[in-house]
C-alpha cells in the first residue's frame, strides 16, 4: 500500500481540517492536497478506511472521532487550533450543535478560515432542504440550457453544481480567506453554495442576455447547439464530432477541410439558416466515421475534435503526451491539475491509507505550531 509521501506544491505548510463528507468537500480537500496542503480527515468511527479506488479522497491522513463524544470534540478543536483552513459540508446548524461551529472554532483560533460548503447555502428559505446537485443547478437556470433533442433536459452529470459551483469556489474562496488572514491576523467564514457558485458561472450569459444576444429558448443560441458551427454531430459509425468553429477564421477552416462548399454556408451567423445547416451538415458527417473525421479535422484551425467516451480519454494522443493521467496504486487516475512550474503539485498518498489516532497529528502540530504561526 502507498505510504504518504513528502508533501509537495505551492501549498506546502497549509494545514487543512476536513469534515469527512460526499461531493464538493472531498474534491475540494483533493485539490487542496494535490497542491501540497496537509489534509487531516476526521471520519465517523469505522468510516476512516477507504476504497483504494475511491481516487477523490486521495491525499490524506484520516483520523476517526465520534463527534458526540465530548473528549473527541474536544482532540477536533485541539486539530482545528492548530490548522489554517477548515472544510465542512453539513446542513446549516449542525457544526453549532456539535459544538464546533464558527463562532468557537474562531475563538481556539483567530486566524482560522472556516469553509462551509452547501448546495443552498447558509441562509435563504431552502437552507435546511435536502438536495443535491441537480437541484442546485435547476433553480439557477444552469439545468434548463442542457437539453436533449426532444427537449428534455439533460443533466450535466454532477460537474456543474458539486465540483463548478461547489468544490472550485470553495477552494478559491478559502485561498482567498487564507491569503486574508495572513495579512490581518483574522479568519473568517466562507460560505459556498453551490447554487450561488453557479449563478456566478452564469455571468457571460446573463451579460448576453442584456446586450439582446441570449434567447431563453434553449438550443437557439450560440453556445448550446443552436449554431450549425458549433454542436457535436453523429458520424458513419455511431461516435460523434464535435464542432467549434465559432470565429470566421476557424469556421474557413472547418469549410475548406470539411468541403462544406455550398453558399448557404457563407452567411454564419443568420440565425434563420442554422436549422437547415445543421441538417446538411448532419447528413455529411454521416458519411464517414468518427476517427476518419477525426485524422481529417482535429488538430488543425477548424476546431473539432471526436467526441470520445471518459475511458477512452487516457489513450488520447494529446492527453498522454501531458501526462494528463497516471498510474497510482495500479489504477489510472488523473493527475494534479493545475500545473506548476516552480512548485509542481503531487499525490500525496493513497485513499486507501490506514487511519492514524488523532494524538500523532496533535503531537506533531503542537510542537511546529507557534512557528507555523508567526
Amino acid at each position: 500500500m502507498t505510504e504518504q509521501t513528502a508533501a509537495a506544491g505551492p501549498l506546502r505548510g497549509v494545514r487543512v481540517i476536513e469534515f469527512a463528507g460526499i461531493g464538493p468537500g472531498p474534491f475540494a480537500a483533493m485539490l487542496l492536497s494535490d497542491m501540497g496542503a496537509e489534509v487531516v480527515s476526521i471520519a465517523r468511527p469505522g468510516r476512516g478506511r477507504r476504497d483504494v479506488r475511491d481516487f477523490v479522497n486521495r491525499g490524506r491522513r484520516v483520523i476517526e472521532l465520534d463527534l458526540k463524544n465530548s473528549a473527541h470534540v474536544g482532540q477536533a478543536l485541539d486539530l482545528i487550533a492548530a490548522a489554517d483552513i477548515l472544510i465542512e459540508g453539513f446542513r446549516p446548524q449542525v457544526m453549532e450543535r456539535l459544538g464546533l461551529g464558527p463562532e468557537v472554532a474562531l475563538k481556539r483560533n483567530p486566524r482560522l478560515v472556516y469553509g462551509r460548503m452547501t448546495g443552498w447555502g447558509q441562509s435563504g428559505p431552502l437552507a435546511q432542504a435536502a438536495g443535491h446537485d441537480i437541484n442546485y443547478i435547476a433553480i439557477t437556470g444552469a439545468l434548463d440550457s442542457f437539453r436533449a433533442g426532444n427537449g428534455e433536459t439533460v443533466s450535466p452529470l454532477n460537474l456543474v453544481g458539486d465540483y463548478g459551483g461547489g468544490a472550485l469556489y470553495l477552494v478559491v474562496g478559502v485561498l482567498a480567506a487564507v491569503i486574508a488572514a495572513r495579512g490581518s491576523g483574522k479568519g473568517q467564514v466562507v460560505d459556498a453554495a453551490m447554487c450561488d457558485g453557479v449563478s456566478s458561472m452564469l455571468t457571460m450569459f446573463h451579460g448576453m442576455q442584456a446586450m439582446g444576444r441570449w434567447s431563453d429558448k434553449p438550443g437557439t443560441n450560440l453556445l448550446d447547439g443552436g449554431a450549425h458551427f458549433y454542436r457535436t454531430y453523429a458520424c458513419k459509425d455511431g461516435g460523434f464530432i464535435a464542432i467549434g468553429a465559432l470565429e470566421p477564421q476557424f469556421y474557413a477552416e472547418l469549410r475548406q477541410r470539411a468541403g462544406l462548399t455550398d453558399p448557404d454556408y457563407d452567411a454564419q451567423l443568420d440565425r434563420g439558416r442554422w436549422p437547415a445547416l445543421q441538417d446538411k451538415m448532419a447528413a455529411l458527417f454521416r458519411t464517414k466515421t468518427r476517427d476518419e473525421w477525426a485524422a481529417l479535422l482535429e488538430g488543425s484551425d477548424a476546431c473539432a475534435a471526436a467526441v470520445r467516451g471518459m475511458f477512452e480519454a487516457p489513450d488520447h494522443p494529446h492527453l498522454a503526451a501531458r501526462g494528463t493521467f497516471v498510474e497510482r496504486d495500479g489504477y489510472v487516475q488523473p493527475a494534479p491539475a493545475p500545473r506548476f512550474s516552480g512548485t509542481p503539485s503531487a499525490i500525496q498518498g493513497s485513499p486507501a491509507a490506514a487511519p492514524v489516532d488523532a494524538a500523532e497529528i496533535l503531537a506533531r502540530w503542537s510542537e511546529t505550531t507557534s512557528t507555523h504561526q508567526s
